[in-house]
């Protein structure tokens, strides 16, 4: 009960440039949407996470991944995310609201010496304008514009065809009534030409008919 009423205020009044996601289904895992931090290479990009929170929570501290690629020294390959709240730092009274504000710092003041990704630690300490180089591409990639799917709620249900409106589709159907003058001058040529056939057939049968006469 305490865990829904902590979410359900969290969700109401989140840290600036957070955005919450509580599930109804399960209270134990929260999905969140973190702005990239101004003067930073995150800056523009929305960066999907998750916190887990275990069985133990709060007396122990929720597990955290980032769901969007990010090139950051304290985020590993799979999205898990090193920082000492999370670890020997955390206590039961800290909150949610106080770890989320947490990673957001860590956008801003990443911690070499924890790294997870240890190349973005060696660039960070070595050739900072390489790092933020490397950082801004993926974010710009993986963060910004639709990629990321943070801000809008996924959309279920079956998504148009990709030939749907397709201008091959529409231009054949343009052509259909040109189709269909050209069926209709074959028709006409065929009816034509029945009419001629009709014609002979007939002065046939009088040439016939004359010459039966003439015999008798």
């Amino acid at each position: 009960i305490l865990v829904y009423k902590e979410v359900s205020a969290l969700a109401a009044d989140p840290p600036e440039g957070i955005k919450i996601y509580p599930s109804e289904e399960d209270i134990t895992e929260l999905h969140t949407a973190i702005e990239g931090p101004e003067g930073t290479p995150y800056a523009g990009g929305v960066f999907r996470m998750r916190l887990v929170l275990g069985k133990d929570f709060p007396a122990a501290p929720p597990r955290g991944y980032f769901l969007t690629k990010i090139f950051h020294p304290n985020v590993g390959h799979k999205g898990e995310i090193c920082v000492n709240v999370l670890k020997r730092d955390w206590k039961a009274e800290l909150g949610l609201r106080h770890v989320l504000l947490t990673i957001k710092c860590l956008l801003i003041h990443p911690n070499p010496e924890s790294a997870l990704n240890e190349e973005a630690g060696r660039l960070l300490l070595e050739d900072y304008k390489e790092y933020a180089s490397r950082a801004h591409l993926l974010t710009e990639i993986h963060a910004m514009g639709g990629t990321s799917g943070a801000l809008q709620e996924p959309a279920d249900g079956p998504q148009p065809k990709k030939h749907a409106g397709d201008p091959n589709k529409r231009v054949a159907g343009a052509g259909l009534p040109t189709n269909g003058v050209a069926t209709n001058n074959l028709s006409n040529s065929s009816s034509s030409g029945t009419s001629s056939s009709n014609t002979n057939i007939v002065a046939k049968k009088k040439t016939d008919k004359k010459r039966a006469l003439r015999r008798l």
